[in-house]
């Protein structure tokens, strides 16, 4: 898939917003003696997917280290294991770029492609990494069902959708598990699914739960297929 590739190098090489191009490295010296990616990172997956899956950001020990998207941290774990049990993974972990991980029908990006301080990019950030996740979302063109892992990437998921298919998503309110069925312009009828981001805290606190993030998955394939099915 050219396209994605010639995407994929444009974000490695972006330096759009200055306090994330200083603060991914910066994040790195926090932990001397470890090899840091500490460059953009970009979404990964199977280029035929039907399922895309948008997160807040690279976490600074995670995808900033390792370089490829939820992989190396407990947020990253948390996924593949749903992932995996919902058929989407080929193993239940996340850990290195050559760890073997093949994903199924399912493609995994983050609204923004640095890590941010303190987890929180700023509006302006977000804005400006949305072109690079509507394009994301043009060039996966069998894409039909859209998850979004917590309210940043929830937003950041509805503007990039609405640049990229052509529709109106602000409407559309962040709950765990809501769904709304969207038509566009580019590519009629999709899905939207909102999920609770599978960070530490919120599997400490019970707010979200391995069985909860399953059940995101299952729904989102069994979306997926009735898509197929009326198209």
């Amino acid at each position: 898939m050219e396209g994605l590739d010639e995407l994929n190098r444009a974000i490695i090489k972006c330096s759009i917003c200055p306090r994330l191009s200083r603060y991914r490295v910066e994040a790195s010296k926090k932990y001397p003696g470890e090899n840091f990616w500490a460059k953009p990172v970009h979404g990964y997956g199977d280029p035929m997917a039907r399922i895309f899956v948008v997160g807040l950001a690279p976490a600074a020990r995670g995808a900033n280290r390792t370089g490829r998207v939820f992989t190396g941290d407990e947020t990253s774990q948390n996924l593949m294991r749903a992932l995996y049990e919902a058929g989407l993974a080929s193993q239940p972990y996340s850990i290195s770029r050559d760890d073997g991980l093949i994903l199924r029908d399912v493609y995994l990006t983050a609204s923004v492609k640095c890590v941010p301080p303190n987890n929180k990019p700023s509006a302006s950030e977000v804005a400006s990494c949305n072109r690079y996740l509507a394009l994301e979302i043009m060039l996966l063109r069998r894409s039909r069902v859209f998850i979004a892992l917590g309210r940043i990437a929830w937003e950041a998921l509805g503007m990039a959708i609405s640049m990229a298919l052509g529709c109106d998503t602000r409407s559309l309110g962040f709950r765990h598990g809501a769904e709304y069925s969207v038509m566009t312009r580019a590519r009629g009828g999709i899905w939207l699914i909102a999920s609770y981001h599978p960070s530490p805290r919120n599997f400490r606190t019970g707010r979200l739960s391995h069985e909860m993030l399953v059940e995101v998955f299952r729904r989102a394939r069994a979306l997926a297929d009735l898509v197929s099915r009326s198209s």
